[in-house]
């Protein structure tokens, strides 16, 4: 007999992030939604009512995904109780919302920024970090909640972390140097306004540079003795958004340890397969995948493989500043968003934190 499905609340549901989980978690086989949860001036409206659905539906069930009719109930663990909580609240309204949810006993796994650099709060992404999530005893000894919160990084820090792991494991990462091109969901909806966007290139995306630098090094760092020691890396950032839908690319040059060859960074890209024997549902097979043609990754052609969970790197040659360059691509939304979170979730039941 199959487990019973765990009840979960979406908070921020009617957002794009919102939607993204909503459309995840409706197929999910041991997630179920119980609640959904929006601002205050959509309290009590159905789904369908509140929200234009602002996602493409490739597997015939949605919009809405059959919740259409649900009340839209407010951010309170009082109106909404759950054991798991997904979050795609804004910064500022997570900073006390989520709290009240882990006080109440919920494990909120957070797409916000808010508790990103708590020490106690681990920022995860489970290929990388899954012992990170020791880190939640000592938070609940910390707080005093029953509860706890998992976050998941910057969409951009996710695909370059996913695409460092392998390098730093098998050499050891010194600095990186990082243009990034970044599509416009990232922005939320509206987001950019289109005669902002269309045609143009905009040089500044406010506090992604230093998210990128400072989420990185936590996610590569050690946990010791309770708490993350911090990677060393160097790091000279340069955000960029967009004409492009979904998709996240990053032209990244890197000095590693050692001087590897070209081959030799390939060949560890290649053989890594971190977290094989969780066989979490929404994990890829393999996390990375590396292109031979010296035109790949593109977003339009590369960037829902997976469901949108695989990190795509390609052109990898020698730099002749820092030693080695690549390109490297992901699913801004999904494994830097909504399906990050639930790939956590997914990481933290497997490992013994859930119910279920």
């Amino acid at each position: 007999m199959l487990p019973a499905k765990i009840p979960v609340a979406v908070l921020g549901a009617t957002g794009v992030v919102g939607q993204r989980f909503i459309a995840r978690l409706a197929r999910h086989p041991r997630f179920e939604i119980a609640h959904l949860c929006a601002s205050e001036k959509r309290i009590g409206l159905r789904l369908d009512e509140a929200a234009a659905w602002r996602l493409c539906d490739r597997g015939g069930s949605l919009p809405y995904a059959g919740l259409g009719s649900k009340r839209l109930l407010p951010a309170d663990p009082a109106h909404a109780p759950a054991p798991v909580v997904f979050s795609a609240l804004d910064t500022s309204v997570a900073l006390e919302v989520e709290p009240a949810f882990a006080r109440a006993g919920a494990m909120v796994f957070s797409n916000a920024s808010a508790f990103r650099a708590e020490a106690d709060v681990p920022l995860l992404v489970p290929e990388i970090n899954a012992a990170h999530l020791e880190l939640l005893s000592e938070q609940r000894a910390k707080r005093k909640w029953s509860g706890a919160i998992v976050c998941n990084p910057n969409c951009t820090a996710t695909v370059l972390a996913l695409a460092l792991a392998p390098l730093h494991l098998a050499f050891g990462v010194e600095a990186v140097s990082l243009v990034s091109m970044q599509a416009i969901s990232g922005a939320g909806y509206p987001g950019v306004a289109s005669l902002d966007i269309l045609g143009n290139v905009i040089p500044f995306i406010r506090g992604e540079e230093e998210k990128v630098g400072a989420e990185t090094n936590k996610m590569l760092g050690r946990l010791l003795g309770g708490a993350v020691e911090h990677a060393t890396i160097v790091f000279s950032t340069s955000c960029n958004r967009v004409a492009v839908e979904d998709g996240h690319t990053l032209a990244v040059s890197v000095r590693l340890r050692g001087a590897p060859s070209v081959d030799s960074v390939r060949a560890a890209i290649e053989r890594w397969r971190p977290l094989q024997e969780a066989k979490l549902h929404s994990a890829p097979s393999a996390p990375l995948l590396l292109h031979s043609a010296e035109d790949r990754p593109q977003p339009r052609r590369d960037v829902e493989t997976s469901d949108g969970m695989q990190v795509h790197v390609g052109r990898v040659r020698t730099c002749p500043l820092m030693g080695i360059q690549f390109i490297a691509m992901g699913h801004n939304a999904e494994r830097g968003a909504a399906g990050a979170s639930v790939l956590n979730a997914e990481l933290a039941l497997a490992r013994g934190w859930l119910p279920g």
